[in-house]
Protein backbone atom coordinates (compact mmCIF):
# COMPACT_ATOMS: atom_id res chain seq x y z
CA UNK A 1 0.00 0.00 0.00
CA UNK A 2 2.93 2.36 0.69
CA UNK A 3 4.22 1.78 -2.47
CA UNK A 4 1.11 2.42 -4.46
CA UNK A 5 1.22 5.54 -2.50
CA UNK A 6 4.73 6.44 -3.43
CA UNK A 7 3.36 5.62 -7.45
CA UNK A 8 0.91 7.90 -7.42
CA UNK A 9 3.20 10.82 -6.77
CA UNK A 10 4.96 10.55 -9.53
CA UNK A 11 2.99 12.39 -11.77
CA UNK A 12 3.86 13.92 -15.62
CA UNK A 13 3.61 17.51 -13.41
CA UNK A 14 5.67 17.37 -10.24
CA UNK A 15 9.01 17.99 -10.28
CA UNK A 16 12.27 15.52 -10.11
CA UNK A 17 13.06 16.62 -6.25
CA UNK A 18 10.12 16.38 -4.73
CA UNK A 19 9.73 12.56 -6.41
CA UNK A 20 13.07 11.73 -4.89
CA UNK A 21 12.25 13.35 -1.36
CA UNK A 22 9.12 11.32 -1.48
CA UNK A 23 11.22 8.20 -1.70
CA UNK A 24 13.74 9.08 0.71
CA UNK A 25 11.35 10.04 3.44
CA UNK A 26 9.57 6.24 2.39
CA UNK A 27 12.65 4.10 2.21
CA UNK A 28 12.76 5.98 6.21
CA UNK A 29 9.82 5.22 7.35
CA UNK A 30 9.64 1.20 5.72
CA UNK A 31 11.73 -1.31 7.46
CA UNK A 32 13.73 -3.97 4.99
CA UNK A 33 11.10 -6.92 3.82
CA UNK A 34 12.48 -10.07 3.18
CA UNK A 35 11.37 -12.20 0.35
CA UNK A 36 8.52 -13.77 0.69
CA UNK A 37 7.23 -10.63 2.22
CA UNK A 38 8.32 -9.15 -0.79
CA UNK A 39 6.26 -11.71 -2.81
CA UNK A 40 3.68 -11.52 -0.88
CA UNK A 41 2.96 -7.70 -1.15
CA UNK A 42 3.70 -8.19 -5.19
CA UNK A 43 1.09 -10.90 -5.12
CA UNK A 44 -1.42 -8.35 -3.31
CA UNK A 45 -0.74 -5.48 -5.33
CA UNK A 46 -1.30 -7.83 -8.13
CA UNK A 47 -4.86 -9.02 -7.18
CA UNK A 48 -5.45 -5.19 -5.99
CA UNK A 49 -4.50 -3.76 -8.90
CA UNK A 50 -6.56 -6.60 -11.54
CA UNK A 51 -9.87 -6.11 -9.03
CA UNK A 52 -9.46 -2.63 -9.81
CA UNK A 53 -8.84 -2.77 -13.41
CA UNK A 54 -12.41 -5.63 -13.02
CA UNK A 55 -14.57 -2.51 -11.92
CA UNK A 56 -13.44 -0.12 -14.36
CA UNK A 57 -14.36 -2.62 -17.31
CA UNK A 58 -17.95 -2.97 -15.28
CA UNK A 59 -18.24 0.75 -15.22
CA UNK A 60 -17.14 1.04 -19.46
CA UNK A 61 -19.73 -1.65 -19.86
CA UNK A 62 -22.28 0.17 -18.44
CA UNK A 63 -21.85 3.70 -19.56
CA UNK A 64 -21.28 1.69 -23.29
CA UNK A 65 -25.10 0.56 -23.15
CA UNK A 66 -26.91 3.99 -24.12
CA UNK A 67 -30.24 3.75 -21.84
CA UNK A 68 -32.40 6.56 -21.47
CA UNK A 69 -32.31 8.27 -17.61
CA UNK A 70 -35.04 8.15 -16.05
CA UNK A 71 -37.96 11.00 -16.27
CA UNK A 72 -38.21 12.92 -12.43
CA UNK A 73 -41.06 12.21 -10.60
CA UNK A 74 -43.92 14.30 -10.60
CA UNK A 75 -43.07 16.09 -7.65
CA UNK A 76 -40.17 17.63 -8.91
CA UNK A 77 -41.86 19.02 -11.66
CA UNK A 78 -44.78 20.31 -9.58
CA UNK A 79 -42.06 21.70 -7.54
CA UNK A 80 -40.27 23.48 -10.47
CA UNK A 81 -43.41 24.38 -12.01
CA UNK A 82 -43.69 26.26 -8.26
CA UNK A 83 -40.56 27.82 -8.03
CA UNK A 84 -40.82 28.91 -11.81
CA UNK A 85 -44.28 31.17 -11.10
CA UNK A 86 -42.80 31.99 -7.88
CA UNK A 87 -43.31 35.82 -6.87
CA UNK A 88 -40.48 35.80 -4.63
CA UNK A 89 -38.04 37.44 -6.95
CA UNK A 90 -40.42 40.21 -7.36
CA UNK A 91 -40.92 40.58 -4.60
CA UNK A 92 -37.49 40.55 -3.13
CA UNK A 93 -36.53 43.17 -5.61
CA UNK A 94 -39.18 45.79 -4.53
CA UNK A 95 -37.78 46.12 -0.87
CA UNK A 96 -36.80 49.07 0.74
CA UNK A 97 -33.02 48.63 0.40
CA UNK A 98 -33.22 46.91 -3.56
CA UNK A 99 -36.09 49.74 -4.57
CA UNK A 100 -33.86 52.37 -3.25
CA UNK A 101 -30.91 51.20 -5.23
CA UNK A 102 -32.73 50.37 -8.53
CA UNK A 103 -34.32 53.79 -8.41
CA UNK A 104 -30.72 55.25 -8.19
CA UNK A 105 -29.32 53.31 -11.13
CA UNK A 106 -32.18 53.26 -13.14
CA UNK A 107 -35.28 55.85 -12.46
CA UNK A 108 -37.14 55.91 -15.68
CA UNK A 109 -36.82 51.88 -16.15
CA UNK A 110 -38.02 51.12 -12.67
CA UNK A 111 -40.97 53.64 -13.36
CA UNK A 112 -41.89 51.92 -16.76
CA UNK A 113 -41.68 48.19 -14.85
CA UNK A 114 -44.09 49.67 -11.82
CA UNK A 115 -46.44 50.85 -14.48
CA UNK A 116 -46.35 48.11 -16.72
CA UNK A 117 -46.77 45.36 -13.51
CA UNK A 118 -49.78 47.89 -12.62
CA UNK A 119 -51.20 47.57 -15.88
CA UNK A 120 -50.72 43.74 -15.90
CA UNK A 121 -52.32 43.35 -12.80
CA UNK A 122 -55.42 45.32 -14.10
CA UNK A 123 -56.19 43.67 -16.64
CA UNK A 124 -55.64 40.44 -14.86
CA UNK A 125 -58.49 41.39 -12.27
CA UNK A 126 -60.74 42.74 -15.01
CA UNK A 127 -60.34 39.68 -16.81
CA UNK A 128 -61.12 37.59 -13.94
CA UNK A 129 -64.09 39.80 -12.73
CA UNK A 130 -65.31 39.98 -16.44
CA UNK A 131 -65.53 35.90 -16.55
CA UNK A 132 -67.74 35.65 -12.93
CA UNK A 133 -69.86 38.67 -13.70
CA UNK A 134 -70.74 37.88 -17.38
CA UNK A 135 -70.07 34.55 -18.26
CA UNK A 136 -71.26 33.20 -14.87
CA UNK A 137 -74.00 35.60 -14.29
CA UNK A 138 -77.92 34.60 -13.43
CA UNK A 139 -78.74 34.79 -17.39
CA UNK A 140 -76.27 31.44 -18.53
CA UNK A 141 -76.75 29.82 -14.95
CA UNK A 142 -80.26 29.74 -15.88
CA UNK A 143 -79.92 26.93 -18.08
CA UNK A 144 -78.53 23.73 -18.65
CA UNK A 145 -75.29 23.36 -18.98
CA UNK A 146 -75.26 22.34 -22.98
CA UNK A 147 -77.32 25.12 -23.56
CA UNK A 148 -75.31 27.79 -21.20
CA UNK A 149 -71.96 26.21 -23.05
CA UNK A 150 -73.94 26.97 -26.98
CA UNK A 151 -75.63 30.87 -25.52
CA UNK A 152 -71.91 31.90 -24.07
CA UNK A 153 -70.05 30.98 -27.46
CA UNK A 154 -72.76 32.96 -29.16
CA UNK A 155 -72.46 36.05 -27.24
CA UNK A 156 -68.50 35.52 -27.59
CA UNK A 157 -68.19 35.88 -31.43
CA UNK A 158 -71.41 38.62 -31.18
CA UNK A 159 -69.51 40.82 -28.65
CA UNK A 160 -65.96 40.01 -28.19
CA UNK A 161 -64.97 38.55 -30.94
CA UNK A 162 -67.41 39.32 -33.74
CA UNK A 163 -68.38 36.75 -36.27
CA UNK A 164 -71.44 36.73 -37.93
CA UNK A 165 -71.96 33.00 -39.39
CA UNK A 166 -70.16 31.71 -35.62
CA UNK A 167 -72.42 33.84 -33.82
CA UNK A 168 -75.81 32.83 -35.81
CA UNK A 169 -74.58 29.19 -35.42
CA UNK A 170 -74.38 29.19 -31.82
CA UNK A 171 -77.79 31.00 -31.03
CA UNK A 172 -79.62 28.73 -33.72
CA UNK A 173 -77.85 25.39 -31.28
CA UNK A 174 -78.93 27.25 -28.33
CA UNK A 175 -82.81 27.61 -29.43
CA UNK A 176 -82.68 23.72 -30.82
CA UNK A 177 -81.47 22.84 -27.24
CA UNK A 178 -83.97 24.78 -25.71
CA UNK A 179 -86.37 22.73 -27.57
CA UNK A 180 -85.31 19.53 -27.10
CA UNK A 181 -84.35 19.64 -23.21
CA UNK A 182 -88.34 20.54 -23.64
CA UNK A 183 -88.13 24.27 -21.81
CA UNK A 184 -91.08 26.23 -21.86
CA UNK A 185 -91.14 28.41 -25.02
CA UNK A 186 -92.82 31.30 -23.29
CA UNK A 187 -90.40 31.13 -20.23
CA UNK A 188 -88.74 33.89 -19.60
CA UNK A 189 -85.47 32.71 -20.84
CA UNK A 190 -86.11 31.32 -23.91
CA UNK A 191 -88.47 34.27 -24.81
CA UNK A 192 -85.54 36.74 -23.84
CA UNK A 193 -82.81 34.11 -25.89
CA UNK A 194 -85.49 34.82 -28.86
CA UNK A 195 -84.83 38.90 -28.52
CA UNK A 196 -81.16 38.62 -27.85
CA UNK A 197 -81.64 37.09 -31.43
CA UNK A 198 -83.30 39.86 -32.72
CA UNK A 199 -81.13 42.70 -30.85
CA UNK A 200 -78.31 41.37 -32.19
CA UNK A 201 -79.59 41.01 -35.75
CA UNK A 202 -80.22 44.78 -35.35
CA UNK A 203 -76.48 45.57 -33.80
CA UNK A 204 -75.05 43.89 -36.89
CA UNK A 205 -77.96 46.11 -39.68
CA UNK A 206 -79.95 43.44 -40.57
CA UNK A 207 -83.01 44.70 -40.20
CA UNK A 208 -85.51 42.43 -41.84
CA UNK A 209 -83.92 39.40 -39.57
CA UNK A 210 -84.86 41.40 -36.78
CA UNK A 211 -88.08 41.75 -37.86
CA UNK A 212 -88.74 38.44 -38.34
CA UNK A 213 -87.64 37.11 -35.41
CA UNK A 214 -89.90 39.56 -33.33
CA UNK A 215 -92.89 38.92 -35.48
CA UNK A 216 -92.84 35.24 -35.26
CA UNK A 217 -92.39 35.56 -31.22
CA UNK A 218 -95.61 38.09 -31.44
CA UNK A 219 -97.44 35.73 -33.44
CA UNK A 220 -96.70 32.92 -31.29
CA UNK A 221 -97.95 34.56 -27.94
CA UNK A 222 -100.78 36.15 -29.30
CA UNK A 223 -101.95 32.52 -30.48
CA UNK A 224 -101.03 31.19 -26.79
CA UNK A 225 -102.88 34.09 -25.07
CA UNK A 226 -105.95 33.49 -27.56
CA UNK A 227 -106.23 29.71 -26.73
CA UNK A 228 -106.19 30.68 -22.84
CA UNK A 229 -108.63 33.01 -23.41
CA UNK A 230 -110.70 30.51 -25.06
CA UNK A 231 -109.78 28.19 -22.23
CA UNK A 232 -111.50 30.60 -20.40
CA UNK A 233 -114.70 31.14 -22.20
CA UNK A 234 -115.09 27.63 -22.17
CA UNK A 235 -114.80 26.51 -18.34
CA UNK A 236 -111.56 24.63 -18.82
CA UNK A 237 -109.42 26.78 -16.32
CA UNK A 238 -110.77 26.85 -12.87
CA UNK A 239 -111.03 30.00 -10.15
CA UNK A 240 -107.54 29.15 -9.45
CA UNK A 241 -106.14 29.84 -12.39
CA UNK A 242 -105.45 26.30 -13.25
CA UNK A 243 -106.10 23.62 -15.78
CA UNK A 244 -108.80 21.40 -14.44
CA UNK A 245 -107.65 17.75 -13.17
CA UNK A 246 -104.43 19.81 -11.59
CA UNK A 247 -104.28 21.21 -7.77
CA UNK A 248 -101.46 23.48 -8.68
CA UNK A 249 -99.53 24.48 -11.62
CA UNK A 250 -96.04 22.07 -12.01
CA UNK A 251 -93.40 23.76 -11.14
CA UNK A 252 -90.31 24.25 -13.15
CA UNK A 253 -87.98 21.38 -13.93
CA UNK A 254 -84.98 20.91 -13.18
CA UNK A 255 -83.36 20.60 -16.84
CA UNK A 256 -84.65 24.56 -16.36
CA UNK A 257 -81.74 25.24 -14.70
CA UNK A 258 -83.91 26.07 -11.38
CA UNK A 259 -81.64 25.60 -8.34
CA UNK A 260 -83.98 22.41 -6.61
CA UNK A 261 -82.52 23.70 -3.02
CA UNK A 262 -84.26 27.07 -3.90
CA UNK A 263 -88.19 28.07 -3.97
CA UNK A 264 -89.26 28.26 -7.33
CA UNK A 265 -91.86 30.50 -8.00
CA UNK A 266 -94.50 29.35 -9.87
CA UNK A 267 -97.07 31.03 -11.73
CA UNK A 268 -101.25 29.81 -13.15
CA UNK A 269 -102.73 30.38 -15.87
CA UNK A 270 -103.65 33.87 -15.30
CA UNK A 271 -100.11 35.17 -13.97
CA UNK A 272 -98.48 33.72 -17.58
CA UNK A 273 -100.59 34.97 -19.74
CA UNK A 274 -100.12 39.09 -17.84
CA UNK A 275 -96.56 38.28 -18.05
CA UNK A 276 -96.61 36.86 -22.13
CA UNK A 277 -99.19 39.72 -23.05
CA UNK A 278 -96.91 42.42 -21.22
CA UNK A 279 -93.91 41.04 -23.16
CA UNK A 280 -96.44 41.16 -26.20
CA UNK A 281 -96.75 44.88 -25.83
CA UNK A 282 -93.19 45.69 -26.07
CA UNK A 283 -92.56 43.37 -28.68
CA UNK A 284 -94.82 45.07 -30.85
CA UNK A 285 -93.70 48.93 -29.66
CA UNK A 286 -89.94 47.51 -31.02
CA UNK A 287 -91.36 46.24 -33.77
CA UNK A 288 -93.00 49.81 -34.54
CA UNK A 289 -89.90 51.34 -33.82
CA UNK A 290 -87.88 49.09 -36.36
CA UNK A 291 -91.12 49.65 -39.11
CA UNK A 292 -89.72 53.14 -38.95
CA UNK A 293 -86.28 52.41 -38.98
CA UNK A 294 -85.17 54.60 -42.10
CA UNK A 295 -83.66 51.59 -43.62
CA UNK A 296 -87.09 49.93 -43.33
CA UNK A 297 -89.51 52.81 -43.40
CA UNK A 298 -92.89 50.83 -43.47
CA UNK A 299 -95.09 53.49 -41.72
CA UNK A 300 -98.27 51.69 -42.38
CA UNK A 301 -96.90 48.33 -40.59
CA UNK A 302 -95.23 50.42 -37.80
CA UNK A 303 -98.43 52.26 -37.48
CA UNK A 304 -100.64 48.59 -36.87
CA UNK A 305 -98.09 47.52 -34.51
CA UNK A 306 -98.29 50.52 -31.98
CA UNK A 307 -101.88 51.10 -32.70
CA UNK A 308 -102.15 47.26 -31.11
CA UNK A 309 -99.78 47.77 -28.24
CA UNK A 310 -101.90 50.92 -27.27
CA UNK A 311 -105.46 48.98 -27.50
CA UNK A 312 -104.25 46.14 -26.10
CA UNK A 313 -102.69 48.38 -23.02
CA UNK A 314 -106.13 50.15 -22.30
CA UNK A 315 -107.93 47.02 -22.77
CA UNK A 316 -106.22 45.40 -20.38
CA UNK A 317 -106.58 48.03 -17.79
CA UNK A 318 -110.11 48.43 -18.77
CA UNK A 319 -110.90 44.58 -18.09
CA UNK A 320 -109.00 44.06 -14.57
CA UNK A 321 -111.38 47.65 -13.76
CA UNK A 322 -114.76 45.49 -14.96
CA UNK A 323 -114.04 41.80 -13.87
CA UNK A 324 -112.10 42.86 -11.49
CA UNK A 325 -108.19 41.19 -10.96
CA UNK A 326 -107.37 36.94 -10.90
CA UNK A 327 -106.62 34.92 -8.44
CA UNK A 328 -102.33 35.68 -8.26
CA UNK A 329 -102.56 37.59 -11.62
CA UNK A 330 -100.05 40.28 -10.75
CA UNK A 331 -99.70 43.78 -11.46
CA UNK A 332 -100.07 44.94 -15.06
CA UNK A 333 -97.96 47.30 -16.51
CA UNK A 334 -95.88 50.15 -14.91
CA UNK A 335 -96.90 53.59 -15.69
CA UNK A 336 -93.71 54.37 -17.29
CA UNK A 337 -94.59 51.05 -19.43
CA UNK A 338 -97.89 51.91 -20.19
CA UNK A 339 -96.46 56.07 -21.06
CA UNK A 340 -94.03 54.54 -23.50
CA UNK A 341 -96.01 52.41 -25.64
CA UNK A 342 -98.74 56.32 -25.57
CA UNK A 343 -95.62 58.12 -26.40
CA UNK A 344 -94.33 55.97 -29.36
CA UNK A 345 -97.51 55.59 -30.83
CA UNK A 346 -97.58 59.74 -30.77
CA UNK A 347 -94.30 59.90 -32.47
CA UNK A 348 -95.76 58.11 -35.00
CA UNK A 349 -98.55 60.15 -35.76
CA UNK A 350 -96.24 63.48 -35.00
CA UNK A 351 -93.80 62.10 -38.02
CA UNK A 352 -96.86 61.43 -40.20
CA UNK A 353 -97.89 65.26 -39.56
CA UNK A 354 -101.09 64.06 -38.04
CA UNK A 355 -100.53 66.03 -34.83
CA UNK A 356 -104.26 66.37 -33.46
CA UNK A 357 -104.01 62.30 -33.01
CA UNK A 358 -100.48 62.96 -31.40
CA UNK A 359 -101.68 66.00 -28.52
CA UNK A 360 -104.33 63.30 -26.82
CA UNK A 361 -101.21 60.58 -26.62
CA UNK A 362 -98.51 62.66 -25.28
CA UNK A 363 -101.18 64.32 -22.59
CA UNK A 364 -101.67 61.08 -21.47
CA UNK A 365 -98.07 60.38 -21.23
CA UNK A 366 -97.73 63.35 -19.18
CA UNK A 367 -100.18 62.28 -17.01
CA UNK A 368 -98.36 58.63 -16.24
CA UNK A 369 -94.98 59.83 -16.16
CA UNK A 370 -93.15 60.88 -12.96
CA UNK A 371 -93.50 64.95 -12.24
CA UNK A 372 -89.69 65.57 -11.62
CA UNK A 373 -88.16 63.91 -14.46
CA UNK A 374 -85.95 65.12 -17.70
CA UNK A 375 -88.48 62.78 -19.89
CA UNK A 376 -91.50 64.22 -18.56
CA UNK A 377 -89.91 67.63 -19.64
CA UNK A 378 -89.91 66.08 -23.62
CA UNK A 379 -92.71 64.82 -23.22
CA UNK A 380 -94.03 68.28 -22.53
CA UNK A 381 -92.48 69.65 -25.66
CA UNK A 382 -93.21 66.97 -27.93
CA UNK A 383 -97.07 68.24 -26.54
CA UNK A 384 -96.47 71.77 -27.24
CA UNK A 385 -95.52 71.09 -30.57
CA UNK A 386 -97.96 68.65 -31.58
CA UNK A 387 -100.52 71.80 -30.59
CA UNK A 388 -98.74 74.66 -32.11
CA UNK A 389 -98.66 72.49 -35.54
CA UNK A 390 -102.27 71.90 -35.62
CA UNK A 391 -103.80 72.68 -39.08
CA UNK A 392 -106.77 74.54 -37.46
CA UNK A 393 -108.94 76.97 -39.47
CA UNK A 394 -109.41 80.69 -38.24
CA UNK A 395 -112.53 80.86 -35.98
CA UNK A 396 -115.09 82.87 -38.60
CA UNK A 397 -118.52 84.07 -38.22
CA UNK A 398 -119.19 80.72 -40.76
CA UNK A 399 -118.54 78.53 -37.92
CA UNK A 400 -120.01 80.58 -35.15
CA UNK A 401 -122.99 80.06 -37.56
CA UNK A 402 -122.69 76.41 -37.96
CA UNK A 403 -122.04 75.89 -34.15
CA UNK A 404 -125.44 77.75 -33.41
CA UNK A 405 -126.97 75.15 -36.20
CA UNK A 406 -125.69 72.09 -34.28
CA UNK A 407 -125.10 72.89 -30.67
CA UNK A 408 -123.98 69.67 -30.07
CA UNK A 409 -120.61 69.83 -32.24
CA UNK A 410 -117.62 70.02 -30.50
CA UNK A 411 -116.17 73.21 -29.97
CA UNK A 412 -113.16 73.80 -32.40
CA UNK A 413 -110.13 75.37 -30.63
CA UNK A 414 -108.85 78.97 -32.87
CA UNK A 415 -105.75 79.27 -33.95
CA UNK A 416 -104.16 82.02 -30.97
CA UNK A 417 -105.94 79.34 -27.88
CA UNK A 418 -103.95 76.35 -29.87
CA UNK A 419 -100.77 78.60 -29.65
CA UNK A 420 -101.57 79.70 -25.97
CA UNK A 421 -101.70 76.39 -24.50
CA UNK A 422 -97.98 75.40 -26.40
CA UNK A 423 -96.68 77.90 -24.99
CA UNK A 424 -97.81 76.98 -21.60
CA UNK A 425 -96.57 73.45 -22.16
CA UNK A 426 -93.24 74.84 -23.24
CA UNK A 427 -92.82 76.72 -20.40
CA UNK A 428 -93.89 73.93 -18.19
CA UNK A 429 -90.96 71.78 -20.29
CA UNK A 430 -88.40 74.62 -19.03
CA UNK A 431 -89.08 74.63 -15.83
CA UNK A 432 -89.28 71.12 -15.38
CA UNK A 433 -85.98 70.27 -17.34
CA UNK A 434 -84.86 72.87 -14.83
CA UNK A 435 -85.99 71.93 -11.80
CA UNK A 436 -84.52 68.44 -12.09
CA UNK A 437 -80.99 67.73 -9.65
CA UNK A 438 -78.82 65.40 -8.28
CA UNK A 439 -78.93 62.06 -9.40
CA UNK A 440 -81.75 62.68 -11.94
CA UNK A 441 -80.47 65.11 -13.35
CA UNK A 442 -79.24 64.18 -17.15
CA UNK A 443 -77.58 65.88 -20.11
CA UNK A 444 -81.53 65.76 -21.57
CA UNK A 445 -82.52 68.02 -19.19
CA UNK A 446 -80.15 70.27 -20.80
CA UNK A 447 -81.16 69.71 -23.73
CA UNK A 448 -85.00 69.66 -23.12
CA UNK A 449 -84.18 73.16 -22.06
CA UNK A 450 -82.37 74.27 -25.38
CA UNK A 451 -85.34 72.85 -27.72
CA UNK A 452 -88.30 74.02 -25.40
CA UNK A 453 -86.52 78.04 -25.62
CA UNK A 454 -86.23 77.13 -29.60
CA UNK A 455 -90.12 76.11 -29.28
CA UNK A 456 -90.69 79.13 -27.27
CA UNK A 457 -89.07 81.49 -30.30
CA UNK A 458 -91.35 79.77 -32.97
CA UNK A 459 -94.20 80.14 -31.42
CA UNK A 460 -93.40 83.88 -30.80
CA UNK A 461 -92.73 84.25 -34.65
CA UNK A 462 -96.35 82.54 -35.08
CA UNK A 463 -98.08 85.13 -32.91
CA UNK A 464 -95.96 87.70 -34.55
CA UNK A 465 -93.96 88.78 -31.42
CA UNK A 466 -90.76 89.10 -33.13
CA UNK A 467 -89.04 90.66 -30.29
CA UNK A 468 -89.45 87.99 -27.67
CA UNK A 469 -88.64 85.23 -30.86
CA UNK A 470 -85.52 86.65 -31.18
CA UNK A 471 -84.41 86.45 -27.43
CA UNK A 472 -85.57 83.85 -27.07
CA UNK A 473 -83.80 81.61 -30.25
CA UNK A 474 -80.40 83.83 -29.01
CA UNK A 475 -81.11 82.53 -25.52
CA UNK A 476 -81.40 78.87 -27.05
CA UNK A 477 -78.17 79.25 -29.25
CA UNK A 478 -76.04 79.75 -26.49
CA UNK A 479 -77.59 77.04 -24.31
CA UNK A 480 -76.68 74.51 -27.12
CA UNK A 481 -73.23 75.85 -27.80
CA UNK A 482 -73.05 75.47 -24.11
CA UNK A 483 -73.64 72.20 -23.85
CA UNK A 484 -72.52 71.39 -27.42
CA UNK A 485 -76.12 70.32 -28.32
CA UNK A 486 -75.37 70.48 -32.49
CA UNK A 487 -79.47 70.11 -33.27
CA UNK A 488 -80.00 72.80 -30.48
CA UNK A 489 -77.73 74.94 -32.81
CA UNK A 490 -78.69 74.32 -36.20
CA UNK A 491 -82.57 75.10 -34.77
CA UNK A 492 -81.89 78.82 -33.07
CA UNK A 493 -79.65 79.48 -36.42
CA UNK A 494 -82.62 79.11 -38.49
CA UNK A 495 -85.03 80.33 -36.73
CA UNK A 496 -82.60 83.61 -36.29
CA UNK A 497 -82.40 83.38 -39.80
CA UNK A 498 -86.19 83.36 -40.51
CA UNK A 499 -86.47 86.43 -38.46
CA UNK A 500 -83.95 88.05 -39.96
CA UNK A 501 -85.77 87.32 -43.72
CA UNK A 502 -89.18 88.09 -42.55
CA UNK A 503 -90.82 91.48 -43.29
CA UNK A 504 -92.02 92.41 -40.06
CA UNK A 505 -88.18 92.05 -38.52
CA UNK A 506 -87.09 94.37 -41.55
CA UNK A 507 -89.72 96.82 -40.91
CA UNK A 508 -88.30 97.27 -37.12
Amino acid sequence: MSASRAVAIITPGNNLQHVRYAHKRLSRQLAPLSPAQIGRATTRSHIAYSIQQTRLQSSNSHESDKQKPPLPPLRLLLRALRQSLSLRPIIGAFRDQSLRSLFRQSPEELVLAIILLCVIFGACVYVVYAYFNYFQSEQFTKFPPEIAKSLRRALYYSNYSPDPKLALKYYRLALEQCSKAGLDPFSDEVMGLRIQLAAWFEKIGSYKNSIQVLEALLQDSKQWVKVMEKSVRDGLIDKSGNLLGTSKPQPPTKEAGSDPEMPTNVENMWAKRTRILGKSVGISVKLGELYSNEHVLQSNSAGDHLVWAVETVLKELQRRQTEGVKVDEGDWMTPEQIGGALEALGNHYESKSQHYLAAPLFLQAISLSPPNSCHTAVLMNNLATSLAQQPVETWSESSEVSQAKEPNAAVRPTRSALLASARSWALHAQKTAEKVQGEDRTIECDETCAVALCNLGDIAAMSGDTKEASLRFKESLSLSRRISFEPGIQQAEEGLQRLAASPSSRAI
